[in-house]
C-alpha cells in the first residue's frame, strides 16, 4: 500500500507535539511520521518504547505523547516486551476474545544505545522466533539521553564524551557496527533503511513493514543537534547530506531480494556531510586526514557491496 500524502494529511496525529523533545530533534520527527503513517494505513498501534530519549521526553508522569497503547520497557528488552505482547495477542485472538477484523499493528522502538549495544539480544530472539512485529531503530550514532557517549553505532573519529579528542585520541577509533547486515543476516521478511528527511520513502516502508507477515526491521537515521553540535534548523537537511554522501543510503531487502531506493546521480564526498557538525570538527583540521580519509574509503566500501548485492539479488 502506497500512502497518499494528501490522506495522510488528513489522518489523526497519534504523536502529539508539546512533548519535551529537543526543538528539531529528528528522532521525535522519525517517531511521529511512523506513527502518522501507521494511522493513515488504519492501523491500531501498540508501541513499546526502550529507555532513551524518545522515553524520558515524552512520557514525563502523567503526561503521555504517545495516543496509542504504549508500553514502557527496560533499556534492553524493548523487542522482547513487544513480541511478549504480540504472542499474548495471538493468544487471545485464537480463542476468540478479540475481534479478528480488527488491523492491529505492534511496533517496538529503540535508539542505538537500546538496539546496537543493550538491546541486540532482545532484538535477535524477537526477530529469530519470527514474531508478527516491526522493530525500528532510531539511530543518533550514540548514547544522547545520558550525556553523548560513544555507541557501537558511532563512527569512526566522532567526538562523545567517552571517545574524546585531546593530544593522543581523536575520537572514537573504531568503525560504526553495521546493524542493517546483521539483520539481514537474520533472513528476516522485511530490512530498511530510512531518514524522516524523506518522509515518502520512510512512511511507506513503515506500512510495507507492518503489512509484511512475520518480523520486520528498519533503521532510521535521525539526527541530534546536542550530540551532533548542528543548528536545530538543520536537523534535515544534514540528513540529506547523508544520504546524497552515500553515507547512509535508502535501500531495503525483501525476501532476500536488495533494492537501492535512492541513488545519487552525482555521489557527494563525505566530507561535505561531515563539515558542519561540531562533533567531527577536529577531522577537517590537517593533521587528521588520515581519518577522513578512513572514514570515505569504509564508506565507499559499503556503497560497493550495496551495489553489488542489489546486482547479485535482482532476479529473485
Amino acid at each position: 500500500m502506497a500512502l497518499k500524502i494528501k490522506e495522510v494529511a488528513k489522518t489523526k496525529e497519534l504523536f502529539t507535539g508539546g512533548h519535551r523533545a529537543c526543538a528539531g530533534c529528528g528522532c521525535a520527527i522519525a517517531i511521529r511520521q511512523a506513527l502518522l503513517a501507521a494511522s493513515a494505513a488504519g492501523y491500531n498501534l501498540v508501541c513499546t518504547c526502550a529507555t532513551g530519549c524518545m522515553e524520558v521526553s515524552t512520557t514525563i508522569y502523567p503526561y503521555s505523547a504517545w495516543k496509542c497503547s504504549y508500553f514502557h520497557s527496560a533499556f534492553e528488552n524493548s523487542a522482547a516486551t513487544c513480541s511478549g505482547i504480540e504472542a499474548a495477542y495471538r493468544a487471545l485472538k485464537k480463542r476468540g476474545k478479540i475481534d479478528p477484523n480488527r488491523k492491529v499493528g505492534f511496533l517496538a522502538w529503540g535508539g542505538d544505545g537500546g538496539t546496537y549495544d543493550i538491546g541486540l539480544q532482545s532484538l535477535s530472539g524477537a526477530m529469530e522466533r519470527g514474531h508478527n512485529m516491526v522493530y525500528i531503530c532510531y539511530n543518533n550514532e550514540a548514547y544522547m539521553n545520558t550525556g553523548i557517549q560513544r555507541s557501537s553505532a558511532t563512527p569512526r573519529g566522532a567526538e562523545t564524551n567517552t571517545s574524546p579528542v585531546g593530544k593522543v585520541k581523536k575520537g572514537k577509533e573504531q568503525q560504526s557496527k553495521d546493524l542493517t547486515a546483521i539483520m539481514i543476516a537474520h533472513n528476516i521478511p522485511y530490512v530498511a533503511q530510512a531518514t524522516p528527511q524523506d518522509h515518502r520513502d520512510y512512511m511507506n516502508k513503515v506500512v510495507k513493514a507492518l503489512e509484511t507477515p512475520g518480523p520486520a526491521f528498519l533503521s532510521v537515521f535521525a539526527s541530534c543537534n546536542r550530540g551532533w553540535r548542528i543548528k536545530m534548523e538543520e536537523s534535515l537537511s544534514i540528513l540529506e547530506l547523508a544520504v546524497e554522501s552515500c553515507y547512509w543510503p535508502l535501500f531495503e531487502v525483501e525476501n532476500g531480494k536488495y533494492v537501492i531506493n535512492y541513488k545519487p546521480k552525482e555521489k557527494m564526498p563525505l566530507v561535505e556531510f561531515l563539515k558542519p557538525q561540531g562533533r567531527f570538527r577536529h577531522l577537517l583540521a590537517p593533521e587528521n586526514k588520515a581519518i577522513l580519509d578512513e572514514l570515505q574509503a569504509e564508506t565507499d566500501r559499503r556503497w560497493k557491496r550495496l551495489l553489488m548485492m542489489e546486482e547479485a539479488t535482482k532476479n529473485l
